[in-house]
Parts: C-alpha cells; sequence; structure tokens
C-alpha cells in the first residue's frame, strides 16, 4: 500500500507540473514571455500562486521550462514529419513546410520562443533550441546529398540559412501578415529554401504542391 500511495502522488504532482506548464505555454501564446507571471499562471491552471513555487523558484524557472517544453515538442513534430515521408527528399520537403506551418499557425509562441528578447539567463536555452531545430534540418540536407537529390554542399551551413530564411519569413519583423493565406506562405517559403539548397525549379515545385502538412 505505500509504494502505491507513493505512486498516486508521483502522478499527480506530474500532473500539477503539466498543467502549470500548459498554462504558462498559453499565456506565452498570447502575450509572449512578459505574459508569463506566476500569478497569471496560477489562475490559468486553478492552484495558488504558492504551488507554482514549490515548482519553479522564480519566473525565469518557469520560462526555462516552458522553453524546454517547446523545444521538446517541436523538434517532435519535425521528426514526425519526416519520419511519414516516402524519401530524403520529401523528408527534407516534410521538415521545411511543417516548420514553417507551425511557426504561422501559432505565430506569437513561436516569436516568444525563437526571438522574444527575454532574461539575458535564459539565452543559452534559446540557443540550444535553435541548434536542435539547424541539427533536423542538416540531418534530412546530409540524407539528400547523400541520395544523389541535391547538390554537394556543407549541410551544417545550409541547415542554418534555412533556418534563418524560415524564421525571418514566418516571424521576423519583415514577414507578410498570413491573412488567411498560410499554405501559400508554407508553399512559397519551402520553395524558396528548396531552390537555395540547388533543386530545380519544376521538380521543387511539384515536390511542395504534393507534400501536405499535418499537426497542431
Amino acid at each position: 500500500m505505500p509504494y502505491r500511495r507513493t505512486e498516486n502522488v508521483k502522478r499527480r504532482l506530474a500532473a500539477r507540473h503539466a498543467a502549470i506548464i500548459a498554462a504558462a505555454r498559453e499565456a506565452a501564446s498570447e502575450g509572449g514571455m512578459a505574459a508569463v507571471q506566476i500569478a497569471r499562471v496560477a489562475r490559468r491552471a486553478g492552484i495558488a500562486a504558492g504551488t507554482v513555487y514549490r515548482y519553479f523558484p522564480g519566473k525565469t524557472d518557469l520560462i526555462a521550462a516552458v522553453l524546454a517544453e517547446i523545444s521538446e515538442r517541436e523538434i517532435d513534430a519535425l521528426r514526425h514529419a519526416a519520419a511519414n515521408a516516402p524519401g530524403p527528399l520529401s523528408a527534407l520537403a516534410c521538415v521545411i513546410m511543417s516548420f514553417a506551418a507551425r511557426a504561422l499557425r501559432h505565430r506569437r509562441l513561436a516569436f516568444a520562443a525563437i526571438a522574444e528578447p527575454v532574461d539575458a539567463a535564459l539565452d543559452p536555452m534559446r540557443l540550444k533550441f535553435r541548434k536542435l531545430l539547424a541539427d533536423e534540418f542538416a540531418i534530412r540536407i546530409a540524407a539528400a546529398i547523400g541520395s544523389g537529390h541535391l547538390p554537394e554542399q556543407d549541410a551544417a551551413l545550409a541547415a542554418v540559412g534555412v533556418l534563418g530564411l524560415l524564421v525571418e519569413g514566418t516571424i521576423g519583423p519583415l514577414a507578410p501578415q498570413s491573412g488567411g493565406r498560410e499554405r501559400e506562405l508554407v508553399q512559397s517559403l519551402a520553395l524558396t529554401a528548396l531552390r537555395a539548397l540547388g533543386l530545380a525549379d519544376p521538380r521543387a515545385r511539384g515536390l511542395v504542391v504534393q507534400t501536405k502538412v499535418t499537426g497542431g
């Protein structure tokens, strides 16, 4: 019996931790990381502010946890998109389009996680997230090069360029407003990225048009 009670307590603690993170993520999606305030998050989660402090000593700790959760979620989404593709080139297209679609769909949250100014203590975590994103692109680019679908090039450097293009094209200050044109913008960004990687335009256009992007 004591062991069973311990497991029940662990589940309750884990559920409460998840609820706090979810509430903080929702706050960030509406008002950026500046909106991730302990009292506000506590109200959203339906718990006392003191309870939040038991899990996270301060706001910076809470934001760090939110960034870690967003990073894990987005990297998993890219890997899932690639895993469901029939080949290395389509996997690359799926990863590119998945990132662009998700960034446009959750624009405020994506900006908060990637580019919004925050506490300098959080910069290493944000940099780690960007590095993980670039690594996912580099893996797919290298596979497409190895299979002969793309010309020889530095996959790591190319991945950084693609990530920069997608970030600036979706959440950067010069990014166009989607205005219901999300699908068009995603395809345009994907075409630009694939062309920059050396894929012939007719082939790139057919690949992008045929690729479906799913997920939340």
